[in-house]
């Protein structure tokens, strides 16, 4: 119900919201004689202000044509390398062919980039992608917004995840394949490269694994502790809800992004109501360039997607309440999760400082899980002064982060042995397996 009381809440503002974007054109557009009328700036800056808190915000493009290797503009198109329903398979295609023979990007490692399935749309880490794509071939899990599945396409579960990212992985080719997995998907990346070594596949040649919940236990946040202390009838009873008959996902059960975006919110209201404020006193200043740097912000901040709700439910059970991954307690699809059958994939986990998502800890922990991996083939960073988005988007990203993700990749893109190699024990010691 409260799913269709939304709906039905945003279409009667809708006209408001679009009265509001011409009446910010009409008192702002320099030249015409309402914009000349006295208090038209604080008019314009009001009403575009509305129409930004009203209006609709869809998913933005990645939107990268091109990128600079050594001073060369190298065209860049974006391709649907493999389409699923629940997530299409991007590949950041370079071009040309000749451009890519005289700068050596031919030659270059494949990264498999796995953005979080948890509320933003994967063009969040646009910066991630750019950034990586002058020194390698990009691909990227672009997730689909729930509600736009038709519910004949089935549930999809965090299992299903994992069966996602093995398809992926082998879909590119392991050979020089380096997954790189941001915050929530470091859990089932970590599963997905377990299972495949259990089995005796290909592995990649690494996994960089960024901010994410592998082990909540160490130093818990107020997102961790908001889904340990209720019980999961709590989260089915209070946050899933079913898609409204207007989207073709209709009656699938889902997290909608709507709520998903309150909790975001909430989580630093005094901050989103002062960057408003800002805007609006940019807008009257005329300060055009910090209010441009505001609309990029909150288009990506305010585009939320719906999260099935199957998924949704096994990721609060399995990593934040009963800890499966770091008890060695998971089994995806019958199969026992055991990373300490990974052997010849390095490992490189990077936390930030001040990442109040996912703690100091959490996400160096799979090192402890990973025996099988050889002390020099693994790598620790902790970024001081950034928080959780600081560690893969931004100043520090490019200039602190990006360099130790490339040399780390580069150093281990040459097909390793894949036998038992001299591995850590739960304490961190070598031993011999």
């Amino acid at each position: 119900m409260i799913y269709q009381l939304h709906e039905l809440n945003r279409q009667l503002l809708a006209p408001f919201t679009e009265l509001a974007q011409a009446n910010a054109k009409i008192f702002g557009t320099d030249g015409t004689w309402l914009s000349s009328l006295p208090g038209a700036t604080r008019l314009a800056a009001g009403n575009e202000l509305l129409h930004r808190i009203g209006k609709d915000y869809e998913k933005p493009p990645f939107a990268i044509h091109q990128v600079v290797k050594d001073g060369h503009d190298v065209p860049v198109v974006e391709k649907v390398a493999l389409d699923r329903p629940f997530c299409r398979l991007l590949r950041f295609k370079r071009y040309t062919d000749d451009a890519e023979n005289i700068l050596g990007m031919k030659d270059q490692p494949t990264v498999l980039v796995v953005a979080p399935l948890s509320g933003h749309h994967a063009t969040l880490l646009r910066d991630t992608v750019r950034t990586l794509l002058p020194d390698h071939k990009v691909y990227i899990t672009d997730w689909v917004d729930a509600r736009m599945v038709p519910k004949e396409a089935g549930a999809f579960t965090l299992d299903d995840y994992v069966a996602y990212i093995q398809d992926f992985i082998r879909h590119i080719g392991a050979e020089r394949l380096h997954v790189m997995s941001v915050c929530q998907p470091t859990v089932p990346v970590l599963a997905a490269v377990s299972l495949m070594a259990a089995r005796g596949e290909d592995l990649p040649r690494s996994m960089v694994m960024m901010g994410g919940p592998i082990d909540t236990r160490n130093s818990p946040t107020a997102v961790n502790n908001l889904a340990s202390t209720r019980p999961l009838w709590w989260f089915e009873q209070n946050v899933i809800h079913t898609v409204p008959p207007n989207y073709p996902g209709r009656g699938r059960r889902v997290y909608p992004g709507f709520l998903q975006h309150t909790g975001f919110v909430a989580m630093n209201p005094e901050r989103h109501f002062m960057s408003h404020w800002d805007f609006y006193q940019d807008l009257v200043k005329g300060d055009l360039e910090d209010a441009a740097s505001h609309r990029r912000f909150y288009d990506e901040y305010n585009a939320v997607l719906d999260m099935p709700a199957e998924y949704y439910l096994d990721t609060i059970r399995v990593v934040f309440q009963e800890h499966l991954l770091p008890r060695g307690a998971w089994d995806v699809a019958g199969e026992r999760v055991d990373p300490a059958a990974i052997t010849g994939c390095a490992l490189m986990t990077i936390e930030g400082e001040l990442d109040d998502i996912s703690g100091l800890g959490q996400t160096r922990a799979a090192h402890d899980l990973c025996t099988g991996v050889a002390d020099a083939d693994r790598e620790h960073f902790t970024v001081e002064g950034a928080g959780h988005y600081g560690i893969f988007s931004g100043r520090r990203w490019r200039t602190q982060v990006y360099p130790k993700v490339r040399d780390f990749i580069a150093g281990h893109d040459v097909a390793q042995p894949r036998k038992p190699a001299a591995r850590r024990t739960a304490r961190g010691q070598s031993a011999k397996r």
